[in-house]
């Protein structure tokens, strides 16, 4: 059986790193870091992130703003906002919840993020910098990054010799990952619903990422022996066994299958979610720590 990665544990790690080096920066410097959440409507998936996020925050010892916003709320209402916090000195991190309402452009919204405060790693300035390479000065995605610390723990952080499979081609998530993997020295291959034999490509990783958003479509027999899997998927489907219009968390993997033939293998949920916020928390204190001119911790 493979060995489980506890994104949970992980994660609580990474949470205690920013705690401490959070209070070192704010008794040494007084700078406090600094995280605004921005929300438009009610979605109410949304609304449960934001909340997460902000109570995470929180308990780091930073300084927390929620703004919630109208759903009518025009979309240069919102880039005005942006421009606010991108000129507050005490705001290190901006995050615009997605998804926005139809009448406002997403991709406007988050060129016009301030790059050092982009700590979702949208902006093109930081996807050019983790395109490149220059992982110290990028902030990369949240899930990618989290993922790419739960292969580390099996892995280490040199993967030369490896072959890495990323299914999914998203800028969230996909692209990020083989732009991570790579920079370990990694083989890396990105697939996708139209890639030919996608289970005997999946079945030569010795690292194999699932992000694709379809539940449970990694089947057990495209596991390679011994691999490692990262489920980067959350799909909700029926579950009548637990009564009726009830229903359970799955992940892109299906799990039970795959756990018997992987070295070690991300649980949903429990894996890769606790990582992403984790990881948002980490991104704003190293902006911080840019800002008052200190080293970062290393995660």
């Amino acid at each position: 059986m493979a060995e489980i990665l506890d994104g949970k544990a992980v994660a609580g790690e990474v949470v205690a790193t920013v705690k401490q080096a959070a209070a070192e920066l704010i008794s040494e410097t007084g700078v406090t870091p600094g995280i605004a959440v921005v929300i438009v409507g009610k979605d109410p998936a949304s609304q449960v992130y934001v909340s997460s996020k902000s109570r995470k925050a929180k308990e780091c010892g930073f300084h927390s703003v929620q703004h919630e916003l109208g759903e009518d709320t025009s979309e240069d209402e919102l880039l005005g906002l942006i421009d606010e916090l991108n000129r507050d000195d005490a705001i290190h991190g901006i995050l615009v919840q997605l998804p926005l309402p139809d009448h406002i452009d997403s991709g406007r919204v988050i060129q016009t993020i301030a790059p050092d405060k982009d700590v979702d790693g949208f902006h093109f300035i930081n996807v050019g910098r983790l395109g490149t390479g220059e992982l110290a000065s990028a902030f990369v995605p949240c899930t990618p990054a989290g993922s790419m610390l739960l292969v580390e723990r099996v892995r280490g952080t040199d993967l030369s010799g490896l072959s890495a499979v990323v299914v999914g081609r998203s800028n969230i998530v996909g692209k990020p990952m083989a732009h991570l993997l790579l920079a370990a020295n990694a083989t890396v291959t990105i697939a996708h619903s139209r890639t030919k034999d996608l289970p005997g490509l999946c079945a030569t990783a010795d690292i194999l990422v699932a992000a694709v958003g379809r539940p449970e479509m990694v089947k057990g027999d495209w596991i390679k022996p011994g691999a490692t899997v990262i489920d980067v998927g959350i799909n909700r489907i029926p579950a009548p066994e637990k009564g009726e219009g009830k229903t359970r968390l799955v992940g892109d993997v299906a799990y039970e299958e795959a756990a018997a033939k992987a070295g070690a293998i991300t649980p949903v949920p429990g894996g890769v979610g606790p990582m992403t916020i984790a990881m948002l928390m980490a991104n704003t204190l190293v902006s911080a720590c840019r800002t008052a001119g200190r080293e970062p911790p290393k995660f």
